[in-house]
């Protein structure tokens, strides 16, 4: 049967990649990816799915910025542009190597990019989140999100993500999930991707 990419909250981890002060006035939609991240994060205390946070050199590139939430959170920082570093690895064994990985951060076409090649070939499923992902430039942006696409990636929403987690209004946590939905996803133009497939 073909892999069609259905979440599940236990084999799940989420990945936040790089979401630092030194990128905000760099970041095409900054804020906005930002707070989609912070939404699955908060949604990912909810359910019981572990969080996996990086930093890129936070000595240049300062501190995870305070609206995504991940007080309380070990930020492992690196230079390398993929996630998966000796000590994330570690987690995820710890964690019973889970099958599904959801990402968001920057920038799509370096981290996001290289974790997700990573994660591929670790053998798990990657759900990339388009509008809690982004780059300094949107074309960079766009293009890595099709590349990675082609390479294997299930590219999803935030909201999209939330509900396949609960999948049923009759979830135990449903209403919580519910809260975080309140207000729609904010636009992060990712309309000009679709209009160039």
């Amino acid at each position: 049967m073909a892999n069609i990419g259905r979440l599940s909250v236990k084999d799940s981890v989420l990945f936040l990649c790089d979401m630092q002060e030194k990128f905000r006035p760099n970041i095409f939609q900054f804020t906005n990816i930002v707070s989609n991240a912070a939404r699955l994060l908060q949604a990912s205390r909810v359910l019981g799915i572990p969080p996996i946070l990086t930093e890129q050199y936070p000595k240049g590139l300062g501190p995870t910025v305070p609206e995504l939430g991940a007080e309380g959170l070990t930020a492992h920082a690196k230079t390398c542009f993929t996630m998966i570093l000796p000590e994330v690895e570690k987690q995820l064994q710890e964690l019973g190597n889970p099958k599904q990985a959801i990402l968001c951060g920057i920038e799509t076409h370096a981290c996001i990019a290289c974790t997700t090649y990573d994660l591929l070939e670790k053998g798990m499923e990657v759900h990339i989140v388009a509008d809690a992902v982004s780059s300094r430039s949107q074309t960079d942006r766009l293009f890595a999100l099709s590349r990675l696409k082609q390479s294997g990636a299930f590219l999803t929403t935030t909201e999209a993500v939330l509900l396949q987690l609960v999948q049923d209004a009759k979830h135990p946590n449903f209403k919580e999930i519910q809260k975080l939905m309140l207000h729609p996803s904010p636009d992060t133009a990712l309309l000009s991707f679709f209009s160039a497939l």
